[in-house]
């Protein structure tokens, strides 16, 4: 059945406006997204099958052109309309880090750094400058590695936020290959860093392990 001939109060659309997007499942909010279904299919029924063929909405909104391409009723318009989307939210989620107190709204950084970091199929590690009100100055991936190490130089860290005149720094790095869970390396370095820094009179706030949608926050669980 068309979605059309569907009563006003169930259609995606419609319910979004009343109830607001929060409201709607996943696949409701793809088949706004993709406007229309495919034949046999009205769009919220293409959604629910392009969720179940990726696995995810995570997966389906990382996945790269050529996936994206080779579905029916996609293409490479949709993959280039898919990273508009990621992207604007990415800078979206930037612009509140530059606004408000870091430590105050841990989430903020996970959301953005799930944007930044989550998508990697290596290894990268990123830091976070921070002001004295601990607001973004900027952020930069600092080393790239490969899908289960990168080598991290404590020297360019501390270079780096002498460069950026930094009160403060946020570190973060992805385990493309799923958990979240710091390995021994990962707080071996971050106690190296922590030292190295402390040496200039910067403190680092915290070390998040990004992998998928889940984020580890080391100053949660007692390991910063």
């Amino acid at each position: 059945m068309s979605i059309q001939d569907w009563p006003a109060a169930s259609r995606p659309r419609e319910r979004l406006l009343a109830e607001g997007a929060r409201a709607l499942s996943d696949a409701e909010l793809l088949a706004i997204f993709l406007r229309v279904g495919v034949r046999g299919r009205n769009a919220v029924e293409f959604a629910r099958a392009l969720l179940q063929q990726f696995g995810s909405l995570h997966a389906l909104l990382h996945a790269d052109h050529d996936a994206i391409a080779a579905v029916h009723g996609l293409g490479l318009a949709k993959y280039a309309e898919l990273q508009a989307a990621h992207e604007l939210a990415r800078r979206a989620a930037a612009e509140v880090l530059r606004t408000g107190d870091m430590i105050s709204s841990p989430e903020d950084a996970k959301h953005f750094l799930r944007l930044t970091l989550s998508h990697r199929e290596y290894e990268s590690f990123y830091v976070l400058f921070l002001d004295a009100r601990h607001r973004l100055l900027a952020y930069k991936e600092m080393f790239r590695g490969t899908l289960t190490h990168t080598s991290v130089y404590p020297r360019e860290v501390v270079k780096a936020t002498l460069a950026h005149n930094a009160a403060a720094l946020m570190l973060a790095h992805n385990h493309p290959s799923g958990s979240p869970e710091p390995s021994e390396s990962d707080l071996l370095l971050t106690r190296a860093l922590v030292q190295a820094l402390a040496l200039i009179d910067v403190r680092i706030l915290d070390h998040f392990v990004v992998a998928g949608p889940q984020v580890h926050s080391f100053a949660e669980h007692g390991q910063i």
